[in-house]
């Protein structure tokens, strides 16, 4: 079965990268390699995208200096990207953006910002007056990557609807109630606080019962356990086996449908980490390292069938395509697709 992505990537040369792309890529996906990769709409550094689930409208990060923004796109059956306008990030280098639940919002987080905005999606798709904007204040541990607020990625709870800020400047988890009128508030009594390790990413677990950060600072992942109306930490691992050097900060964090196998991209060692997930004693095991098909690896993505990987190698201007078996939790190399800076891969 055919599948359609939508691809994030930089167009401009930054201090952490050297942007190649002309903006949002569209691809296909045959189960095998990547192919028909084209440019389907000219933004500057759309970094991350995200997609509604009827595939019908695209919306993107425009991760840009000292003004960012979000642009909105509707989407044809045939993948044309049509704009619908874009709107003020709120904050510089927005970072990570996502739909809540009912799709009747948007989010978007900025990591030079430190902040993040909630919009209304409109009828056609475009995006309207901010009905919460959330700045966050205060510092980390590690003067040199948490000198402020770095909002880095949003979700929503699937238990509670909360909405889930990871902010890496603060090493803070932080959960929001979600109103349906779109206004958010503070739920002091559940942040939870990863501190010098800095929390870039989350996943939950298809039960809900747990969720997996990835922290960028330490190459670790914390493993958290829902507790009455909170999380707390109940376990720690490495990303990386015992005998790495060098220098390296993971990216994404994915969970397997059937939630056995947890993934993290590691950049620097340039590989992913596969880990054995058990629910049960909510704890989780390194399986394997397994070279990532290219350089500075950042979103991973499942198929919609669960059974290959996908890894956007941003500084090799690669896809790389992995069989995946999750009862052996093992990971093949197929394919290696030609694809200016990938950041994020989203499946349409």
């Amino acid at each position: 079965m055919v599948s359609e992505l939508v691809i994030g990537t930089y167009t401009q040369p930054l201090p952490h990268v050297d942007g190649t792309a002309e903006g949002i890529l569209s691809a296909r996906f045959d189960g095998h390699e990547l192919t028909a990769v084209a440019v389907a709409a000219a933004v500057t550094n759309p970094s991350w995208v995200t997609t509604s689930s009827d595939g019908s409208r695209v919306y993107a990060a425009v991760e840009t200096e000292p003004g960012g923004a979000v642009a909105a796109f509707a989407r044809s059956t045939d993948g044309v990207l049509t704009p619908l306008g874009q709107v003020d990030s709120g904050g510089g280098a927005p970072a990570h953006l996502t739909l809540d639940p009912s799709e009747r919002f948007l989010v978007v987080g900025t990591y030079g910002g430190g902040s993040f905005s909630v919009f209304p999606v409109l009828g056609d798709g475009s995006l309207g007056e901010p009905t919460a904007f959330v700045q966050h204040q205060g510092s980390g541990p590690d003067p040199s990557r948490q000198e402020g607020p770095h909002v880095h990625q949003l979700s929503f709870d699937p238990i509670t609807g909360d909405l889930v800020v990871v902010d890496l400047g603060l090493g803070e988890i932080r959960f929001y109630s979600f109103g349906a009128d779109g206004r958010v508030e503070l739920r002091d009594d559940a942040t939870v606080s990863s501190g010098a390790a800095g929390p870039r990413h989350l996943a939950f677990h298809p039960s809900g019962s747990l969720a997996f950060v990835a922290n960028e600072l330490d190459s670790t992942v914390d493993v958290l356990r829902r507790e009455g109306e909170r999380f707390v930490r109940v376990g720690r691992a490495s990303t990386r086996p015992a005998d790495a050097t060098g220098e390296n900060a993971p990216a994404a964090v994915r969970v397997s449908p059937s939630g056995s196998t947890l993934f993290v991209t590691n950049r620097g060692d340039d590989t992913v980490a596969v880990f054995a997930a058990d629910s049960g004693a909510a704890s989780l095991s390194l399986v394997a390292s397994v070279p990532s098909g290219g350089a500075t690896p950042r979103d991973l993505v499942l198929s919609p069938e669960g059974d290959r990987v996908l890894v956007a190698n941003q500084d090799s201007d690669a896809v790389a395509v992995f069989a995946f078996d999750d009862s052996t939790r093992d990971l093949s190399l197929l394919s290696i697709a030609a694809v200016p800076t990938p950041v994020c891969l989203r499946f349409v």
